[in-house]
């Protein structure tokens, strides 16, 4: 048996191994008790393919030989049992443990169970890591997956280890906290077979602690740290046949650190490279990476000197015949390790010179060694044997060049060896098998070499001159290997991992102890199984490494007689053997398994040799690095040096190193293993231990076989042994009673004695003391007691819920019975009804037969009757017409005799009258001649006198005077004309609009009435479901034709409005040809015009004064009615009618009669809520939106064919009727340009006649020019007045159409309106109208005054009215009146416009609600009555409840408001009292020190303020606001505003009263345009603000003070910096005292820098208050009692929430909740529950910390939106990391917690800043935990969880375990489909965690501030006397 030492651990059997090599349960620890072997006990039993298998017990087992069990085949399998039961199979653990993260949590421990556990997490939750006690289990996945990004690293920092889910990281933050807590050095023993992931794992290990080591002044270092692995890995990795990327050395890295727990530098130690790769690779395998990198990147001119080629050309790159990796790209690869190099400090150069040696030993591996001497030599008889080298070998002369050596005495040494003898040195020829060994242990030795120049190289590059202060180890290194032959390098592996196991092992044992002993549980000390004498076997004195190195210094020494001296010294150690059939080969006993070796090769290298003559020439070459690489000391003794010892040596010191006195490797590795046992034994070690699960590297693919093989040789099995040994599963107390409390009675729990309550528990239920422990804090218990509790504690519960069920199920049973008894009944009754309802329906077919038959008898007589009757009217019929028809011939004729005899009659009378004509106008032409010739020569003589071209001159004076009268009269004419034409645009317009709703409602009726014929089909027809998805594509189809037919509808409606657009611009355009004419024609009455327009300008001018009176009555009037509009509060502006300004007469005649000016505030708007939302306070007709109106105010119609017919046809015959009066009016203006060229044609004529005769013929042809043109006005009047009937028609068309639509829509609160709006609108224009008639009536008579008073004061003399040019002088004057009237509108207006702005926000909010309304109507209008008076109480309800909430909140914050001012009154009075002042309180009104009163914009002192307080009084002198400061003074200013400022001082005054004072100095600066003094004083500022938050960065209250005054002067710069963006709510004043010298843009840039830097700064404050209360308060605060229950844990347990907050375990065992004298049931949860409230209370101080220093709410509400966001994701990545919280109770109890949050941000009013929806992702967390996980449920999950990304749906899948064993798991396949669908998101994030280093951007809003400068003061207690007030 094998030597034994003494431990001290409870005492167990020994553990012992099956023939199968397989560990039974009673090997591991204690045997279960038998009463759990019973019928249906779940088993595990052994399994050839799969290791083990599970079964289930036949029957009971009471003892015996044998036991019978079925598998899950079915097939039924009978066991051995020994002797006291050992044999008996191991015990399964209940499902509820399956899964876990530490597997000594399991209640059964024994390796069937650590596999199936294993096998579970990887492949159906992708687990890779998994917990065994101390140890980390990483099983390859062969798979990226996305856990190690630095949102990773960063959750688990801080974290302990069990916290979170099992990771790397986790060992690695570990190692970290230890050495900053206890200062210690501390190592991670990385260990596993190749493919096992080792480097990958020691990789991520060293990326943690330079991404949390990592020194914001040193960053270069962890860049180095991170880059030594591409180079270590291109150097000493290779592609073996389990491992792409396998390390071929083992390597330990020492990360030192200083005293800051920084990294500094690093050091690396190798141990036993694999040299032989370098020259033989197997089948599918690679050499190293650096040759291939050399050879993907041959074509890059830096490497074309190397003569570079493919790498299947170099024979040690191309035997493994597999020189490519899957997703490696070498060239790629080969770029990195160049930056990597670089980084490291290898210059150039030395990069080419190592370059060129990997390039020489790839070209020596192609040297051709031939047979034979060399054919060249003098010596022929030597040819026959031996070798040469061909002198035209290229690959010679490469390698010679390349290392820059002689080549004929490289190839000359490389076939010969010198033999030195005692008298003379011989040379021999090798053999060519000998020559190509030495070459290949050439070209080994030099690459061995290199590597460890360059390990030197980069241990020099990580060195750092900062001392050490501790270091943390990564030791990578081979695992143990066993494979069909075994050579010296798996010696020497299983070497090592001997004694790491050794130390591994020791290190268990400690551990155990130490808790043993803190618990103080009585233990007792066992014999364990060592593996010392396996090492002492090894490495011991005659040893197998002290025979190996004897014989290799034996002259003749082999391996055959090595292995004999192994055999006959040897055969003594148990841990030796020799094998049954092989005298060459040995066994030794490893702890892992036995390993047979084959002695062949051991000491070839062993000795490891190099020709000595050989090294020679590569010693004496010009290569700088070969003299380097081969230099007296051997960087192979600096590397086995121990950092801080001194290594002695033994031998002699010699100048040289001889072959004799060589150390052997297997000497020099047993040295720097003993130096690593060493450092390892000084450093406190994690252990990570890496499995393979396959040897295909397939993806998540598990193979048993190959894992238990690795379980066992890594040590995992051992330490389940040694927890099974003793007491494996540990609880605390209070989680004891929480989990088995169903266990005891309400009598036994003493809630102030826990361990008192759990002793009774554990008395009543396990009877042999031996299985559990009672401890200080915790109860231990042996292995399978925890499953046989839980096996008590289901079976409780199933008690439980059978009685629950019987009790429910007899109620339903009930319930259908009676169900079952009422439908029988029905279905009798409806039997009976339907037989009496068919015998009716017989007997009523038989009477209608009857009747049938008589109908069809009569039916038959009438048609025979009939048929007679028609034939004889026929007959009749044709003979009648014949007469007919001949009579009517014969009267056609004579009709048309008739005609022709008037026609031809015609024509000749025609003719005679023609003939008559024609000399007549001769005769008339002859005379006309004559006479205009005798007029011609009457001119002729006027014109030559002086007198008449006078005269000339003033009558064109008084034509110019007059036409341009007349051109305005024309212009108001033509807007005249234009506003009738917009009239007719907007019936067309309504007609349009009506149209297009008429049609819309015709096609919603319809979609109607189908949408509830389909409703009801599928109500009627669910089993008809293929009819009825043909009904609905029918549907669906002809749906699509009215829809098209709609659009072609449309496109009619479009073409006729561009058809009426066309007319209209026809019509514009003959206006204008019309006012062209008109002005031409006018030209020639200009003279005759002009006494009339000076008679009527008189008459305007008295109009004038008469409207001005109007004016200033109508504005009276005004005035009064604001007055009263005000006094009413405006509640009936929406419904009632006012007058306003139109009811004034207008400036001028012609403008009142034609115009209705746009500003005008009458009946000219539509009054509505639609209006509203105008520009101004009305909308003219023609502007008004009518189809939005409808959208508004008419809710969806129902089906109303007559209302929709008869609006149909008003439509048709108002649009028929517009184009007859089109037309009438185009025949109307026809009319009247023939009567103006009349009147023109009769004026000439006068002028005509008038020339022949003197004055008095001139006035007696006057008069009848007077008459003409008073009855062309008549004529102008009648035209107007049919036009004004006309309109009257039009309107009462409009109106009938309105009506209809408004009687279609009946009860439409908007149809009323509408119609309300058109009576306003007709009323106000019928007004209009007789103003205008009378107005005109009067100008009128008043013109036909003035024309008769002229006429009979001047006569015909009218001129003489303008001798002097009065008229133009006073026509002058009435226009600059004119002017100053439309001034005093437009004020007016704008005052106007500002009053209804007020009113149209009171409209919006009106028809805000009005819309509401209304869609809810329409909501509701296909329901019933009763339906739609149970909607309307409901929004009535709802609008009521929502207004008393926001009435109670508003009462509820003028409360708290009233309570904090009372409060600071209290102490402001104190403070008065006590320095002699009056008693505040006895003062009726007090304003608090944040608001002081104001007056009349003036801010007066209030009485509760103090010295400290800005007093701001009122201004007994005019201030400019600004403050006069020395530059010199800046300095103090600072210190005493900024630097010095305390936060207590500040609360007392005005917020942001440092940012007034500060911008108040450089309003001064401006206003001396001193522009150094602005830069210094803004520089120094500046430079303060960032010292000081610098400085007191940690205080969160100088944070929050200068934020809010670097924002407040940040605004003060943009409001005062004249930009008329930042001016819209400045006073007057304020405007006025805007910089004016100076741009400080830049400076408000600076400024908004300095702000969001301060705002990041309270962000990461407040994170850092919140961090620790996050999980607590969110995760593992359980609020109601009795939902969760907590589940076994293993060594690595983690507290529970209440012993974590607060609840403390005295060392009896008694529990207790601080703040409570005697503990009750509820008082449990009490410290969770302050954990909650502590996260609440935190939230409200920031909150009220922030608004007491005036932070703006909007900034506020950003800020808590980022908090939320952080708790968010730090809640949601710590949940995706703890499987123990993902179930269904802990998902309640999380929404539980989320819900106070939700209610915090409510109370704070911030629902519009969007801080709750930060909260979705955790919310969709916990409700993903709670919902149904069913295939039915797929898609409503991915709907539901739309704020998680598909990582994280599926990870908290994966980690999804049931809390009790009546929770059912997550199918698998469930998992997959939510995969699958997932997928198809269109945007997927590729992370699993959260950001929660994410921060939105900030927006600082622009805050005007409405204080005034001049009135702020400097309170005393600021110090700044140097300042003076400007």
């Amino acid at each position: 048996m094998a030597a034994s030492r003494s431990r001290g651990l409870p005492q167990t059997p020994r553990a012992r191994a099956t023939p199968g090599g397989l560990i039974l349960t009673g090997d591991l620890g204690q045997l279960p008790p038998l009463d759990v072997y019973q019928a249906g006990a779940r088993v595990w039993i052994p399994n050839s393919d799969t290791v083990w298998e599970g079964a289930e017990l036949v029957e009971d087992y009471v003892g015996g030989n044998a036991i019978r069990v079925t598998t899950k085949n079915g097939k039924v399998v009978e066991l051995e049992v020994k002797g006291g039961n050992v044999g008996l199979p191991p015990l399964r653990n209940p499902d509820i443990l399956i899964g876990e993260n530490d597997l000594t949590s399991l209640s059964y421990l024994h390796e069937p169970a650590v596999l199936y556990n294993l096998k579970v997490r990887f492949c159906n939750h992708n687990s890779i890591y998994t917990y065994c006690g101390i140890v980390l289990v990483a099983i390859n996945p062969y798979e990226e997956l996305p856990i190690y990004g630095n949102d990773i690293i960063w959750l688990y920092r801080g974290q302990a280890m069990g916290e979170l889910d099992p990771h790397i990281f986790a060992v690695a933050e570990e190692a970290y906290t230890k050495l900053e807590r206890e200062s210690q050095n501390q190592s991670i023993i990385v260990s596993g077979e190749s493919g096992a992931g080792k480097t990958v794992s020691a990789k991520y290990a060293m990326r943690y602690f330079a991404t949390v080591g990592g020194s914001s002044t040193e960053t270069q270092v962890e860049k180095k740290v991170l880059a030594s692995s591409p180079i270590m890995e291109a150097i000493g990795n290779a592609k073996t046949t389990r491992n792409d990327n396998s390390s071929r050395f083992g390597k330990f890295v020492e990360i030192h650190f200083n005293d800051n727990h920084h990294i500094t530098g690093a050091s690396m130690r190798t141990y036993l490279l694999e040299k032989s790769r370098v020259v033989f690779q197997a089948a599918g395998e690679r050499n190293y990476h650096i040759f291939y990198q050399l050879c993907a990147a041959r074509e890059l001119p830096l490497l074309q000197d190397l003569h570079l080629e493919v790498q299947d050309f170099f024979h040690y790159t191309n035997q493994g015949e597999s020189p490519n990796i899957d997703g490696v790209d070498d060239l790629e690869a080969f770029s990195e390790t160049r930056s990597a190099l670089t980084l490291l400090g290898f210059s150039e150069s030395d990069q080419m010179s190592m370059f060129r040696v990997l390039a020489a030993v790839l070209h020596l591996g192609n040297v051709n060694i031939l047979e034979g001497g060399n054919p060249s030599d003098d010596k022929k008889d030597e040819g026959r044997e031996g070798s040469h080298i061909s002198r035209k070998d290229k690959h010679l002369k490469l390698f010679s060049h390349l290392m820059q050596i002689d080549q004929a005495e490289m190839g000359h040494w490389l076939c010969h060896r010198k033999i030195v003898s005692t008298r003379e040195v011989f040379t021999k020829p090798m053999t060519a098998e000998q020559a190509q060994a030495a070459r290949d242990a050439l070209a080994k030795h030099v690459y061995a070499c290199l590597f460890n120049w360059i390990v030197e190289v980069v241990n020099k590059a990580l060195e750092s001159s900062i001392k050490t202060h501790k270091f943390i180890g990564v030791l990578d290194i081979y695992g143990f290997e066993t494979f069909e032959i075994n050579s010296f390098e798996q010696f020497c592996i299983n070497y090592a991992n001997e004694k790491l196991q050794q130390q591994f092992n020791q290190h268990v044992f400690k551990l155990e102890q130490e808790e043993y002993v803190k618990e103080e549980i009585d233990w007792k000390f066992i014999d364990f199984c060592d593996n010392q004498p396996c090492i002492d076997l090894i490495e011991s004195k005659l040893g197998i490494l002290d025979l190996l190195d004897e014989e290799c210094r034996m002259p003749k020494g082999t391996d055959q007689s090595w292995a004999d001296k192994l055999f006959e010294r040897c055969a003594k150690w148990k841990h030796f053997a020799k094998p049954r059939f092989s005298n060459s080969a040995f066994v030794i006993r490893h702890f892992a398994d036995d390993v047979q070796y084959e002695s062949g090769g051991f000491l070839e290298k062993n000795r490891d040799t190099v020709i000595e003559e050989q090294m020679e020439v590569l010693r004496t070459g010009q290569n700088k690095l070969l003299a380097k690489l081969f230099t007296e000391e051997a960087p192979e003794k600096k590397k086995l040096m121990v950092p801080g010892k001194k290594l002695i040596s033994a031998t002699p010191k010699v100048g040289t190193v001889t072959k004799q006195h060589k150390r052997t490797v297997g000497s020099q590795f047993r040295d720097s293993l003993q130096m690593l046992m060493s450092t390892l034994n000084a450093t406190t070690p994690h252990y990570v231990r890496c499995i393979k699960p396959n040897d295909e590297k397939g993806s998540f693919e598990y193979n048993p076989v190959r894992a238990v093989q690795q379980l066992r040789a890594c040590g995992v099995l051992e330490t389940i042994r040694i927890s099974a040994a003793g007491y494996p599963s540990r609880w605390t107390y209070l989680e004891f009673f929480q989990r088995y409390r169903v266990l005891c009675k309400s009598k036994d729990i003493k809630y102030n004695n826990m361990k008192g309550t759990c002793e009774v528990i554990l008395h009543n239920f396990i009877s042999e003391e031996d299985k559990f422990q009672f401890g200080k804090t915790k109860i231990f218990f042996r292995a399978g007691q925890v499953a046989y509790l839980e096996k008590l504690r289901a079976d409780r519960l199933k008690e439980c819920c059978v009685l629950i069920q019987k009790r429910v199920r007899g109620w339903i049973c009930r319930k259908k019975y009676r169900t079952k008894q009422g439908a029988t009944q029905t279905i009798q009754r409806y039997a009976r009804g339907f037989i009496a309802r068919r015998r009716v329906y017989h007997m009523r077919r038989l009477q209608a037969a009857i009747t049938l038959q008589k109908h069809i008898r009569r039916w038959m007589c009438q048609v025979r009757y009939r048929r007679l009757q028609a034939l004889a009217l026929g007959l009749q019929c044709r003979a009648r017409g014949l007469l007919a028809r001949r009579k009517y011939l014969q009267m056609r004729r004579n009709a048309a005799a008739i005609v022709i005899q008037r026609h031809i009659r015609g024509w000749l009378a025609r003719c005679w009258k023609a003939r008559t004509l024609r000399k007549i106008v001769v005769v008339q032409c002859r005379v006309r001649c004559f006479l205009a010739k005798r007029r011609l020569r009457h001119l002729k003589k006027e014109a030559r006198s002086v007198e008449h071209i006078k005269k000339l001159n003033k009558g064109l004076e008084n034509k110019i005077i007059s036409m341009q009268q007349r051109i305005g009269e024309l212009t108001k004419e033509r807007e005249a004309l234009k506003n009738v034409h917009n009239e007719l645009n907007d019936v067309r317009h309504q007609l349009e609009l009506v149209k297009a709703s008429e049609m819309e409602w015709k096609g919603k009726a319809g979609r109607l009435e189908i949408l509830e014929a389909e409703l009801e089909q599928l109500k009627q027809a669910l089993t008809q479901e293929r009819d009825e998805k043909m009904d609905i594509l029918q549907e669906k189809d002809r749906l699509e034709m009215l829809n098209k037919e709609e659009k072609e509808e449309k496109d009619k409606f479009i073409e006729e409005i561009g058809k009426l657009k066309a007319e209209l611009e026809q019509m514009d355009e003959k206006i204008e040809a019309e006012k062209i004419s008109a002005e031409e024609r006018l030209k020639k009455r200009l003279e005759e015009e002009a006494a009339f327009l000076n008679q009527e300008h008189d008459q305007d001018r008295n109009a004038y004064q008469k409207l001005l009176m109007e004016y200033h009555v109508l504005e009276q009037q005004r005035d009064s009615l604001e007055r009263e509009l005000v006094m009413k509060g405006g509640s009936n502006l929406a419904g009632e009618h006012h007058r306003s300004l139109s009811n004034a007469s207008t400036t001028s005649v012609v403008s009142a009669s034609s115009e209705l000016p746009e500003d005008d505030f009458g009946y000219g708007s539509v009054r509505s809520a639609a209006s509203s939302t105008a520009t101004n306070s009305h909308t003219r007709v023609d502007a008004i939106d009518w189809q939005q109106q409808g959208r508004k105010s008419i809710p969806q119609p129902t089906a109303q064919g007559d209302g929709s017919e008869t609006s149909v046809a008003l439509i048709l015959k108002l649009q028929q009727k517009i184009k007859e009066l089109e037309r009438e009016k185009g025949s109307l203006e026809r009319r009247l340009e023939e009567a103006e060229r009349d009147f023109e044609d009769d004026d000439e004529d006068g002028r005509g006649s008038g020339g022949i005769d003197n004055g008095s013929e001139r006035k007696a042809v006057s008069s009848p020019r007077r008459s003409n043109l008073a009855a062309t006005r008549t004529r102008d009047n009648l035209r107007l007045q049919e036009l004004e009937m006309e309109n009257s028609k039009l309107r009462e068309a409009l109106n009938a159409i309105r009506k209809s639509v408004a009687e279609g829509e009946k009860g439409s609160e908007g149809a009323s309106e509408l119609m309300d709006q058109f009576v306003a609108l007709q009323e106000e224009l019928e007004r209009r109208r007789e103003e205008c008639v009378q107005l005109r009536g009067v100008l009128a008579n008043q013109t036909q005054g003035i024309k008769s008073v002229a006429n009979a004061s001047y006569g015909s003399d009218v001129d003489i009215i303008n001798e002097d040019g009065e008229l133009v002088m006073a026509f002058e004057a009435q226009k600059k009146i004119n002017r100053q009237l439309e001034d005093e509108l437009q004020i007016e207006k704008s005052r106007r416009e500002i009053l209804g702005e007020e009113l149209r926000q009171e409209i919006d909010r009106l028809r805000e609600d009005n819309d509401r309304q209304q869609r809810l109507l329409a909501l509701n209008l296909g329901k019933g009555p009763h339906t739609q008076s149970e909607a309307i109480l409901q929004h009535e309800i709802k609008r009521l409840t929502s207004e008393n909430l926001d009435l109670q909140e508003k009462l509820d914050a003028m409360t708290e408001q009233a309570r904090k001012y009372k409060k600071n009154l209290k102490v402001l009075a104190k403070k008065l009292r006590d320095t002699g002042g009056i008693d505040l309180l006895t003062i009726p009104e007090v304003t608090a020190p944040s608001a002081p009163k104001t007056t009349n914009g003036v801010v007066q002192p209030s009485a509760t303020l103090g010295p400290s307080i800005p007093v701001v009084r009122k201004m007994e002198r005019e201030y400019m606001g600004m403050f006069e400061y020395r530059q010199q003074d800046e300095a103090i200013i600072m210190r005493h505003l900024i630097i010095d400022l305390k936060p207590k001082l500040a609360l007392t005054l005005l917020p942001g009263l440092p940012a007034y004072i500060i911008f108040m100095c450089i309003r001064h600066t401006d206003f001396i345009n001193d522009d150094d003094k602005v830069c210094s004083l803004l520089t120094t500022m500046i430079n303060s603000i960032k010292r000081v938050i610098k400085k007191r960065h940690d205080d969160f209250d100088t944070t929050v003070l200068w934020l809010t005054n670097t924002l407040r002067l940040l605004h003060n710069l943009k409001q005062y910096s004249g930009d008329k963006a930042f001016q819209a709510q400045n006073t007057p004043k304020q405007n006025e005292q805007c910089l004016r010298n100076f741009d400080l843009s830049e400076y408000r840039q600076v400024l908004s820098d300095i702000a969001v830097w301060i705002y990041q700064g309270v962000i990461k404050y407040v994170e850092e208050r919140v961090q620790q209360m996050v999980v607590p308060a969110i995760l593992e605060h359980d609020a109601i009692l009795g939902l969760s229950g907590q589940k076994p844990v293993g060594m690595r347990g983690r507290a529970a929430s209440v012993s974590r907050e607060g609840s403390l375990v005295d060392s009896g065992g008694r529990t207790s909740v601080p703040g409570t004298p005697g503990a009750e049931p509820g008082d449990l949860a009490g410290g969770s529950q302050r954990s909650l409230n502590a996260l609440l209370e935190e939230l409200s101080q920031l909150h009220k910390m922030l608004r007491l220093h005036g932070v703006d709410p909007q900034l506020i509400g950003q800020l808590f939106r980022q908090v939320f966001y952080f708790i968010c994701a730090s809640a949601l990545n710590n949940l995706m990391m703890r499987k123990d919280l993902c179930h269904w109770a802990k998902g309640m109890q999380i929404r539980y917690n989320l819900s106070h949050l939700e209610e915090w941000a409510r109370e704070h009013h911030m629902q519009e800043a969007q801080v709750t929806e930060m909260l979705q992702p955790i919310i969709q967390a916990a409700h993903l935990l709670q919902a149904r996980k069913t295939d039915d449920d797929v898609q409503s999950v991915c709907e539901m969880c739309d704020k998680l990304s598909s990582f994280q749906i599926v990870k908290i899948l994966n980690v999804y375990t049931a809390a009790d064993d009546f929770e059912e798991k997550v199918p698998l396949t469930f998992i997959r489909k939510i995969q699958q669908t997932l997928n198809s998101r269109p945007s997927q994030s590729q992370t699993l965690l959260m950001e929660t280093k994410f921060s939105f951007p900030v927006r600082f809003p622009f805050n005007p501030s409405n204080i005034r400068l001049e009135d702020i003061e400097i309170p005393e207690s600021l110090n700044l006397p140097m300042l003076k007030k400007v």
